[in-house]
């Protein structure tokens, strides 16, 4: 087992390579939504910035995304499947979450000899918000498992079923979590060209195409809803 300064040294190495633009399928940074009127005013939170490694200076794409609780599932995918003309995606998901001393390291094993290792950075917030995030494959989740459990520790443990539907440019889940019940997120990828507000503009109205109130709008990870009993 390594020694407790060893895992802050090498949660902080997977942090400098997510900056990386040779590591990072595509990232983003967090920053504060400039306020606005609107369904989600004084809640939002956005993530829109420009590289800054020394060598390169690019914009970097950018994902509002929206976490609520689903009541009924049933009728929240046949809405979706409405929407996007599908009847979705199935994925199986077990994600384990590392100790790490800035933002989350998670793999991602999808039950079929692959997965993703991910950190990632974001708000704690109930509106829409923007995640930094850096993703590297694997085809071998387990002995990948073994090696950062034993270097950094475990937090905890998520598996979930999901079912993809693809509406326009956004990624709608309709999850079910073990210990949890059902949820839904959404994940609007921003093109270029858009703005914050275009984004949220986006979800908020897909949102309400889809049936989902402010109310039902959840804070946190999957992970923390666990960690916290709830």
């Amino acid at each position: 087992m390594f020694l407790p300064r060893y895992r802050a040294l090498i949660c902080s190495q997977f942090t400098r390579f997510s900056r990386s633009s040779s590591w990072s399928s595509s990232c983003s940074q967090i920053a504060a939504a400039p306020p606005r009127r609107g369904f989600f005013a004084g809640k939002s939170s956005v993530n829109t910035r420009r590289d800054r490694d020394t060598d390169n200076s690019r914009v970097m794409p950018s994902n509002v995304e929206i976490k609520a609780k689903v009541s009924d599932p049933t009728r929240f995918a046949a809405r979706a499947a409405e929407l996007s003309q599908s009847e979705g995606t199935i994925i199986k998901q077990h994600d384990t979450f590392f100790s790490c001393t800035q933002g989350r390291l998670k793999l991602r094993d999808f039950m079929d000899q692959s997965g993703q290792l991910i950190f990632y950075e974001r708000p704690d917030t109930d509106g829409p918000k923007l995640s930094r995030y850096s993703i590297s494959p694997t085809s071998d989740p387990p002995s990948l498992r073994t090696v950062l459990s034993d270097a950094l520790g475990v937090k905890g443990e998520v598996r979930k079923e999901r079912r993809l539907f693809l509406i326009g440019q956004t990624r709608v889940h309709l999850d079910a979590v073990e210990g949890l019940g059902n949820f839904m997120e959404l994940e609007v990828v921003m093109r270029p060209e858009q703005s914050v507000e275009d984004g949220q503009k986006v979800a908020e109205d897909l949102m309400e195409k889809l049936g989902v109130s402010k109310q039902s709008l959840v804070t946190g990870a999957y992970m923390d809803l666990l960690l916290k009993g709830l």
